[in-house]
């Protein structure tokens, strides 16, 4: 890739940093599309996020910035316009800087996660939606699925202040909602969401009781330690369809694309482009 006087930056901020996988994925559409752009990873402890992300948006050159673990709630203070997804999930993992020199934030995990599975034919609008883990990305992920439409979203975590915090925001901004509280019981669902980092590791128990999982129901995943986790080998053993926790990922990128401006591909071409190593 040339980098030149022209290059613009788009900085992906988080701590650590071994983990994360976008710029392999976003760097080489760049040069393979021509765009004169880099991401470039930058390691940053939380307290001296804010005085970072100062310094950065100060470049003329910056396009914007990624916002990784553990930045994403502590970006909220820092800007001036945030989209109702990042109200709602109470953190932001995208900012740009307006022609006015307003900070504009938004949040694509969740946005990701629902475009993945509308391309596997699962119809939003009027579906019944479990998320089981409210945390950052289940935050996200509920905060999407509303705004694209389900009827009723059932919420679980393990700290039961979790789920209550998010429904009440959900409830906020969208009053018709059926919202549901204190159950992790996937029966009779559409979609069926694992939001939490069970699956990480060897011998982690399932995040929900397989055995309730109807045929029909889509089960997603957002552990992307192994492409078919126990839990989504034990839904598709079930007759399952399966979304990988990798499609999140893909899938959001031609979003973020669009939110700073810059040419849109498709997911498949992303894909098509780089080999992920698990």
């Amino acid at each position: 890739m040339l980098i030149n006087g022209h290059t613009e930056l788009i900085a992906l901020i988080g701590y650590p940093m071994h983990t994360v996988r976008s710029p392999t994925i976003y760097n080489p559409y760049f040069e393979s599309a021509g765009i004169n752009a880099l991401v470039v990873p930058m390691g940053c402890r939380p307290e001296r996020f804010a005085e970072l992300m100062r310094s950065l948006f100060a470049l003329e050159n910056l396009r914007g910035a990624l916002i990784t673990m553990p930045h994403k709630v502590a970006t909220l203070e820092l800007l001036d316009e945030a989209s109702v997804a990042v109200k709602v999930a109470g953190s932001c993992n995208a900012v740009r800087r307006e022609e006015d020199g307003r900070l504009v934030g938004d949040m694509f995990d969740g946005e990701g996660f629902v475009r993945g599975v509308r391309r596997k034919g699962l119809r939003m609008q009027g579906a019944r939606a479990l998320v089981v883990g409210c945390g950052g990305v289940g935050c996200a992920i509920a905060a999407s699925l509303a705004g694209a439409g389900v009827d009723t979203l059932a919420l679980f975590d393990a700290n039961a202040a979790s789920p209550q915090a998010l429904a009440d925001r959900l409830r906020l901004y969208y009053p018709a909602l059926q919202v549901q509280v204190g159950s992790k019981d996937p029966q009779d669902f559409d979609l069926v969401v694992n939001a939490t980092p069970l699956g990480m590791n060897v011998g982690d128990p399932l995040p929900l009781d397989v055995g309730r999982l109807s045929p029909h129901t889509l089960v997603g995943e957002v552990v992307m330690k192994a492409e078919m986790t126990p839990l989504l080998e034990a839904a598709r053993a079930r007759g399952c369809p399966v979304q990988i926790g990798a499609d999140m990922l893909f899938e959001q990128i031609p979003a973020y694309l669009e939110f700073f401006g810059l040419p849109v591909t498709t997911a498949d071409a992303l894909r098509a482009s780089v080999r992920l190593v698990y």
